[in-house]
C-alpha cells in the first residue's frame, strides 16, 4: 500500500487538433512536460482528447449518408489502439517525466477495424496500468461509440495512491460509483465534456461520498479549432465547450483549483492523502456507513 503523502495533481483543460491523431498525441505530450515542470504527479486530460469528443453541440446534425461516412472514417483513423504506438509515445512521456496520465480517448479494438469505444487511460512510467471503456454511451454518443463490458470498474494501486474514476455521466451512475468505491479510491479522475454548473455540484458530490480528492477535466473547445474541410455543418457559435476544470476535496466537497472557463489552461492542487482517510472517519460510503446487509443485494 502507498504511504500517504502529498500529491500535486494537474487538471489540462486544453483542445484536441481535430481528427488529428499524431498533432493531437504531439500536443498531449507538451502539456505532460508542461505540467510535470509545475510539479504535477498526475496529469489530466479532458474526455475523448484523442482527437475529438462527439459532442452534442454539433454532432447530431448529419447521421447518414457521405457526409457521415467520411466523418466516421476519420473519427475511426484518429482513434487509438491500446497497444499501439501513440499509446506508447505517452507511455514514454511518463518516463521521462515521472509522471501518471489519465487521459480520455476514442478507442479502436487493437485486433480489427470496427468499433470505437470511449475510454479512460491510466498510464505510468511502467505502462498502461488501466483501461476502462465508457459503460453507456450519453443519447447522440450510441451513433459513434460501443458500450463497455463493465468488468473494469476497478481502482488503480500506483506509487502516488489509489486511482479510480468514471468517465462524464457514468458519474451520475450509483451502482457504477459503488463499484469503484469498493477499491477505496483517493484521487478520482472524472474526464467530461459536461460544462455546466450542475457538472460541478456532482464531482462535489462525488468528493464528498468517495471521500477522495476529485480531478474534472471538461474540453475547451473554440470553433476556430475545427479544420476546414471537417466533413459535418457546425453552428454558429463561436464555442462548443466552455470546459470548466476543477479540483473537489474530500469531506468537504470544496473547490480547492478552478473552475476554469473559456480558455485552455493547467489546473494545479496538491492532494493531501491523509485527507481522504481522515474523511472515511466520517463518512465511508463502502465501509461503516455502506449497510450492504440490508440495502445490497435486497431479494
Amino acid at each position: 500500500m502507498s504511504e500517504l503523502q502529498v500529491v500535486r495533481v494537474a487538471a489540462v483543460q486544453a483542445t484536441p487538433v481535430i481528427l488529428d491523431l499524431e498533432g493531437s498525441v504531439a500536443k498531449a505530450i507538451r502539456l505532460i512536460a508542461d505540467a510535470a515542470g509545475q510539479g504535477a504527479q498526475l496529469v489530466v486530460f479532458p474526455e475523448a482528447f484523442l482527437s475529438l469528443y462527439p459532442s452534442y453541440a454539433w454532432a447530431h446534425l448529419p447521421t447518414s449518408g457521405a457526409q457521415a461516412d467520411e466523418f466516421w472514417e476519420r473519427f475511426w483513423e484518429s482513434s487509438v489502439a491500446v497497444d499501439g504506438a501513440e499509446v506508447g509515445a505517452l507511455v514514454e512521456a511518463c518516463r521521462e517525466h515521472d509522471v501518471h496520465v489519465a487521459i480520455g480517448v476514442n478507442e479502436r479494438e487493437d485486433a480489427r477495424p470496427g468499433s470505437v469505444y470511449n475510454s479512460l487511460l491510466l498510464l505510468g512510467p511502467e505502462g498502461v496500468l488501466c483501461r476502462h471503456r465508457k459503460l453507456m454511451p450519453t443519447y447522440h454518443e450510441r451513433l459513434f461509440h460501443g458500450v463497455g463490458a463493465g468488468d473494469d470498474l476497478t481502482v488503480t494501486e500506483t506509487a502516488l495512491g489509489r486511482i479510480g474514476g468514471l468517465i462524464c455521466w457514468e458519474n451520475r451512475m450509483p451502482l457504477a460509483r459503488w463499484a469503484v468505491y469498493q477499491g477505496g479510491p483517493q484521487i478520482w479522475v472524472a474526464p467530461t465534456a459536461d460544462d455546466s454548473d450542475g457538472w460541478l455540484a456532482t464531482i462535489r458530490h462525488i468528493a464528498i461520498e468517495a471521500g477522495a480528492y476529485v480531478v474534472s477535466v471538461p474540453q475547451y473547445i473554440p470553433r476556430t479549432a475545427f479544420p476546414d474541410d471537417f466533413p459535418w455543418p457546425l453552428p454558429d457559435h463561436d464555442v462548443l465547450g466552455r470546459g470548466g476544470a476543477a479540483i473537489a476535496a474530500p469531506a468537504s466537497g470544496d473547490l480547492i483549483a478552478g473552475p476554469l472557463y473559456d480558455a485552455e489552461g493547467i489546473v494545479v492542487a496538491d492532494c493531501d492523502l491523509r485527507e481522504t482517510l481522515r474523511a472515511k472517519r466520517w463518512f465511508d460510503a463502502a465501509g461503516h456507513y455502506s449497510r450492504a446487509d440490508v440495502l445490497w443485494p435486497r431479494r
